[in-house]
């Protein structure tokens, strides 16, 4: 759902980049048998709390690994890991994203 306003914002002023956003990584990387969707949403929830300044895909891909089976302390976890290596604001970002989340998905269930 998100990644679809994500497309279509874009449609209208650079179409081609929408379709690589989710041809390249949904077509060619998540499709790769190594990994399963839940170790895959993982690495990318750590990934972007280490970039520190991707709240808007990260808020995404935490909803991912929602959905995908991650329970919320190994979202919090991972995120809370990334503070060794992205350091403490990178993470405390992440934090507050996750918690935006959470909240969004607690008041989606009580609806």
């Amino acid at each position: 759902e998100a990644g679809e306003r994500v497309i279509e914002s874009l449609g209208d002023i650079a179409p081609d980049f929408a379709r690589y956003l989710i041809e390249f990584p949904f077509g060619d990387i998540y499709s790769r048998p190594a990994l399963d969707l839940k170790s895959r949403e993982i690495a990318v929830v750590a990934a972007l709390t280490a970039l520190g300044n991707a709240a808007p895909q990260l808020k995404v891909h935490i909803h991912g690994a929602l959905n995908v089976g991650c329970s919320r302390e190994e979202v919090v976890e991972v995120i809370m890991q990334m503070a060794v290596y992205a350091g403490f604001p990178a993470a405390l970002n992440g934090l507050f994203t996750a918690k935006e989340v959470f909240r969004e998905r607690d008041g989606s269930q009580r609806c």
